[in-house]
């Protein structure tokens, strides 16, 4: 299963690295079979982002309706306050240290953009 697992981890807070980077490429990956399994980690200014911008928000529903996991990091949520509205959007908020942790060690692919 991890041979076919991409991990992509967003930390930008940038608008354009969001929609002609991050998501374009995460939406790609799983709607046209690049990688069986996809999912997106917000980790940091990305939060922010992802709940500001409309345009962002609805691409990250529209993900999680096509089958990639959302994740974010509780604590960057939390310090940003969109914590709450990351979970109305089907992302799963969870502190992230240790499943990042997880996924490097036990050799899944990951990106950081």
């Amino acid at each position: 299963m991890k041979d076919d697992t991409l991990i992509v981890l967003w930390t930008s807070g940038d608008r354009e690295v969001a929609l002609n980077m991050v998501l374009m490429y995460t939406k790609n990956a799983k709607g046209k079979g690049w990688w069986k399994n996809v999912t997106l980690v917000i980790w940091g200014p990305s939060a922010k982002l992802a709940v500001q911008d409309k345009e962002i928000t609805s691409i990250l529903k529209e993900m999680a309706e096509g089958g990639i996991r959302l994740e974010a990091c509780k604590a960057c949520s939390d310090r940003y306050g969109v914590s709450e509205e990351l979970e109305e959007m089907s992302v799963e908020v969870k502190y992230m240290g240790q499943p990042l942790t997880s996924y490097l060690k036990d050799g899944y692919t990951v990106i950081t953009l």
